[in-house]
């Protein structure tokens, strides 16, 4: 850990001496802003019945969060280029600690949805810009340690969620949830302020018709994916989709011909940077796959607690905190395609793993499986995000920083939505079954029924996982093919 601190004639970044206090700045921010998008799950059932209304409407206390997210990330990574990364990091915790605080005091579920929506914005400006910040801070030859310690808290953050909010609602009540984050960003600003190297920018103007297109397009893209979740008619979402695809190719006419583009295509000029995006996006869908499938097999089909089924998950972020800042360290001194690749392969390994689990696996069979997942995705995160980052020009920081953050999202979105569709044809091929068996009395709503479409549905859906994190792995492997020729050529 004393090596990121470390001062070497001829360095970028900041200070040693600053970046101890840097590396907290962003670890209280990266942490507060991602535990905020899973800590209030937990707490839906409780605050829907303080607040009076049904558990249904309960749900968009944690969707308007994440719709906020997901339809300003692009716009505040142009933003942070144009205003400077400090500047737009530190309006974002400060928007984000102001709205926790009208989060806690909301006394009304359209309140409590608007501020938590704003409270997303913040989040959003924090997190779109996060890895050009550590850019910034850290001198070249430290980058992927730093973002291996980047992985390391994002992973804890979103793992330890249910977990704290269960903890914090055994001894206080839900607003509290809320409130914790006040003192913590007002720590996080104090320290910013002192600390966080001061950029300018570029300046300029701010492409405005490119930030709403690409609004557009992200928010209808996410609301198609929620009502796919929840079995929407398909008439809404041929309309969200219709809606999404008009807008990509607006947002796509306008980047092209815009004087100062919100997202400059030319970033994806290079291949290596395209290929680090493209398997980002592919690892976050096989993630996102087994984050919401695995629930079901252990609850459903294993008739394990749902205590016992949080356990369950416990490996998989135990080997991201353990593996992420190894594989950033050794990013530094090796090839990070090659190490990326190397993840990957073990990541895929272990979801097939999980997807052969039989009827009545044992808590040890289930445990050692998510570790060797969690193994994988600890060894590829960090090394891929260094790539991705080393071949966007600086200039392009914040916008690469977007980028990671939109293929992070929207991978676990897409993951979600493959699940819910397994879970429909699973019981629709179950309920065919049924209809056909001469014991008309078998119940497709019994519990034993039940159990066989999560069991169905989960094995599908990991198998699914495996397949993305297979193409993953194929993409990544022919990134070392074309660093060799690169190399071979110069």
């Amino acid at each position: 850990m004393s090596r990121l601190f470390s001062d070497v004639e001829g360095d970028d970044g900041i200070s040693g001496a600053q970046r101890r206090v840097a590396i907290i700045v962003m670890i209280l921010g990266t942490g507060m802003t991602v535990l905020d998008g899973s800590i209030v799950n937990v707490a839906l059932p409780i605050i829907a019945r303080d607040l009076h209304v049904v558990p249904s409407a309960a749900v968009w206390i944690a969707n308007a969060y994440i719709l906020a997210g997901a339809m300003t990330m692009v716009a505040f990574a142009s933003l942070g280029d144009v205003i400077g990364f400090r500047r737009l990091y530190m309006g974002g915790i400060f928007l984000f600690t102001l709205s926790s605080l009208g989060c806690a005091l909301s006394e009304s579920l359209t309140t409590l949805n608007i501020l938590r929506f704003i409270q997303g914005i913040g989040a959003a400006a924090a997190m779109s810009i996060g890895p050009a910040l550590y850019r910034n801070i850290f001198p070249t030859r430290l980058l992927g340690s730093a973002l291996g310690i980047n992985a390391m808290v994002v992973a804890s953050s979103l793992a330890a969620g249910p977990a704290i909010g269960g903890a914090m609602l055994s001894v206080l009540s839900w607003p509290w949830l809320f409130a914790v984050n006040v003192p913590i960003g007002i720590l996080t600003l104090t320290l910013a302020r002192r600390v966080l190297p001061s950029d300018r920018g570029r300046g300029g103007k701010f492409d405005v018709a490119g930030a709403v297109l690409s609004a557009l397009a992200l928010a209808a893209i996410v609301l198609a994916v929620d009502g796919l979740s929840r079995h929407d008619s398909l008439f809404n979402e041929l309309v969200l989709a219709i809606v999404a695809l008009i807008a990509v190719v607006l947002f796509i006419f306008r980047q092209k011909r815009a004087p100062a583009p919100l997202l400059p295509l030319d970033i994806f000029s290079s291949i290596r940077f395209s290929m680090a995006v493209a398997t980002s996006l592919c690892s976050f869908v096989g993630q996102g796959i087994a984050f919401i499938a695995l629930p079901f097999l252990f609850q459903g089909a294993y008739s394990f607690s749902p205590l016992m089924s949080a356990a369950l998950f416990t490996p998989w972020p135990v080997a991201i905190v353990i593996t992420a800042p190894i594989a950033g360290r050794l990013a530094d001194r090796y090839p990070a395609a090659l190490l990326s690749t190397c993840g990957l392969a073990v990541y895929t390994i272990g979801l097939v793993l999980l997807a052969c689990l039989g009827p009545h696996p044992s808590v040890m069979d289930i445990l050692w499986r998510a570790f060797i997942c969690g193994l994988g995705f600890g060894f590829f995160q960090s090394p891929n995000n260094r790539e991705m980052m080393t071949n966007a020009p600086r200039s392009r920081s914040g916008t690469a920083s977007g980028v990671l953050a939109i293929a992070r999202t929207f991978g676990q979105s897409l993951g979600a939505a493959m699940v819910a569709i397994a879970l429909t044809a699973a019981s629709s091929h179950l309920a065919s079954t049924l209809s056909a068996s001469p014991d008309s009395s078998v119940n497709i709503t019994s519990p034993i029924n039940s159990a066989l479409i999560d069991a169905s549905a989960v094995h599908l859906s990991l198998w699914i996982a495996a397949s993305a994190t297979l193409l993953a792995t194929i993409i990544s492997a022919l990134r070392i093919r074309h660093g060799r020729e690169n190399n071979t050529k110069m």
